[in-house]
């Protein structure tokens, strides 16, 4: 039988469609492993790291992706056309897009219509890729600031949050919502607000790892909390690992008990989409490039998740 690239996409597309048709027809998201992808974001550290720029060709920097052995990729997309751009290169490397990531703003009246619509946009132009979940992390205030969202902005953000996953659910894409550290604080009343007050059937849950770790005060009693509060929501996980509180060259052993996680999302039956980020910042260990870095990191998380 001819595999060709474009006969690749469209199996592809179509395999991840039928096992995800769950939540299409208003069931109960239905979990399956789709493949192993890593986020554009873990590659800009260390690209950053080389004093090279991961978007400056991405052509180029794609094929060093491929290198890795890596079958699917995870960028942040800003507009729809930032995926018409994409879309020739993923055909090129044959690479599977089952998520994407965007930034949204929803705490604001005035710009929750104008994100849905983005978003939607995106959406639209990205399913014939394949794609199954788009992963957001609403805009704090200000990056980088201290202060935060009052009762109202919350509020209004869950509802946005609500409204923008009910829109994708009718087009077969699952919303997950996404966190850094900021939302753990002040007893984690924004993380915890998204989730309880939207619909398990329009928003998912994307568990960044050691983001809720790190906001947690490094405590792996918050993030299995979490994990048996909101569980059954996960579908996907981006996974990174640290050693005494410092983020690791390559995913593996470290701080995070990451057997016992795989263990509890099983007890629970769910299957995330497993996604690596294994960020670097300036005190981790430096001592392999990124194609080596992340053929270990795809190694370790096949061996990890049985997969």
């Amino acid at each position: 039988m001819h595999f060709d690239r474009r006969n690749f996409l469209q199996s592809l597309a179509g395999l991840t469609g039928a096992l995800w048709a769950g939540e299409a027809a208003g069931r109960p998201f239905r979990q399956t492993r789709l493949p192993i992808a890593c986020n554009q974001y873990t590659w800009h550290t260390f690209y950053q790291r080389e004093g090279r720029d991961w978007s400056a060709n991405l052509d180029a920097s794609l094929d060093e992706f491929v290198q890795s052995g890596i079958p699917a990729y995870e960028p942040s997309i800003n507009s729809a056309d930032d995926i018409r751009k994409l879309a020739p290169l993923l055909k090129k490397y044959r690479l599977a897009m089952p998520s994407i990531y965007v930034n949204s703003t929803l705490h604001r009246t005035d710009e929750v219509e104008k994100t849905i619509g983005t978003v939607a946009a995106i959406a639209d132009a990205a399913k014939p890729l394949g794609l199954k979940i788009i992963v957001t992390n609403p805009s704090p205030l200000k990056w980088g600031s201290p202060e935060d969202k009052n009762d109202g902005e919350l509020a209004t953000q869950a509802a946005g949050l609500n409204q923008l996953g009910a829109e994708l659910k009718k087009r077969g894409i699952t919303l997950a919502y996404h966190t850094h550290d900021m939302e753990m604080r002040n007893a984690a009343r924004e993380f915890h607000h998204m989730l309880l007050n939207t619909d398990p059937a329009n928003v998912s849950l994307c568990l960044d790892v050691h983001w809720i770790y790190r906001g947690a005060g490094n405590s792996q009693v918050a993030l299995f909390d979490i994990v048996k509060l909101y569980g059954k929501r996960i579908t996907e996980l981006h996974l990174r690992q640290s050693k005494k509180g410092v983020w690791t060259e390559t995913f593996g052993e470290g701080d995070i008990d990451y057997p016992r996680l795989v263990h509890e999302l099983k007890a629970l039956g769910v299957s995330p989409h497993l996604v690596l980020e294994q960020c670097l910042e300036k005190q981790s260990p430096n001592t392999m490039d990124a194609v080596s870095a992340h053929r270990r990191d795809l190694e370790n998380t096949r061996k990890l998740f049985s997969v």
